[in-house]
């Protein structure tokens, strides 16, 4: 039988413990002593539990699935966050914006985003970042690293997600699908672009003019009307332009491509501008 009495004490900051174990345990992390170590990658635990399942990212090992999509995982805790997945239980809440998350973990680092709090610094640059995963991403950007290729066309990517979004490009799988509307997207941001359409929210507005904007980029685009920068360029006759859409149109005057067909007479036209000034001539 065992008692609630809690008999163990630590002497640095007197938490107790119901059994001797526990408190060895706990009084490693006073003294940073950290006897297991890994015999693959010789990193070094407090406790032999948690080298153990270290030691399954070597092994890949998986012993925890998932009872409704059979998804496999390596340590039980991850399986008990994936369970909120098909709940879509949200039990951790943002004070700021009351923005609710699955995970305790994905609401503190959102809630950086309130207090533009940035722990993690760049070593080469200095530029700081609110999640380590995106400074280890950005990281890359200093080695040049691009482990991620695709299979199709051999085009190399510094991250895994920019290559699975790539690889949609050649497959057309569009995932992502409109709730108003029932249209689908190969991208989130495109979907999130395109809700834009429907709530007719212009987020990103221009420092000069204050004109609105549904889309980040063509904020951009428009931005440089009044710098009066060109940074695009015709590679046949040096022509530049502020926006690449007028670029794209304007090359068609040098290869003649004429993808607007007439339904009528089926003349074609380089531009949709031409073709519905041409439609008058039927109407007559």
């Amino acid at each position: 039988m065992h008692t609630n009495d809690k008999l163990y004490s630590c002497d640095v900051c007197d938490k107790q413990f119901s059994y001797k174990c526990d408190l060895i345990k706990h009084f490693r992390t006073h003294t940073n002593e950290k006897p297991y170590s890994c015999d693959v990658c010789n990193k070094i635990f407090f406790q032999k539990c948690d080298l153990t399942k270290h030691f399954r990212t070597h092994t890949n090992e998986k012993p925890y699935s998932c009872d409704v999509c059979s998804k496999e995982f390596s340590q039980k805790s991850h399986l008990n966050t994936h369970y909120k997945t098909h709940t879509n239980e949200k039990p951790y809440s943002c004070d700021v914006c009351t923005k609710q998350f699955s995970r305790k973990d994905v609401l503190n680092k959102h809630f950086r985003i309130h207090m533009n709090e940035k722990p993690f610094s760049c070593d080469v640059c200095g530029k700081e970042f609110s999640q380590k995963s995106d400074l280890n991403r950005h990281y890359q950007i200093h080695t040049n690293e691009k482990p991620f290729s695709c299979d199709v066309c051999g085009k190399k990517f510094s991250w895994k997600s920019i290559l699975i979004d790539h690889c949609r490009i050649h497959s057309n799988e569009k995932p992502f699908s409109c709730d108003v509307c029932s249209k689908t997207f190969s991208w989130k941001r495109s979907l999130k672009e395109h809700y834009l359409t429907h709530t007719n929210e212009k987020p990103f507005s221009c420092d000069v003019c204050h004109k609105q904007f549904s889309r980040k980029n063509n904020l951009k685009e428009h931005f440089l009307t009044h710098t009066n920068k060109k940074q695009f360029s015709c590679d046949t006759c040096g022509k530049e332009f502020s926006h690449k859409s007028s670029l794209k149109l304007h090359f068609r005057t040098h290869t003649n491509e004429k993808p607007f067909t007439c339904d009528v007479c089926s003349k074609s036209f380089s531009f949709r501008h031409h073709l519905n000034k041409h439609y008058r001539t039927h109407a007559k």
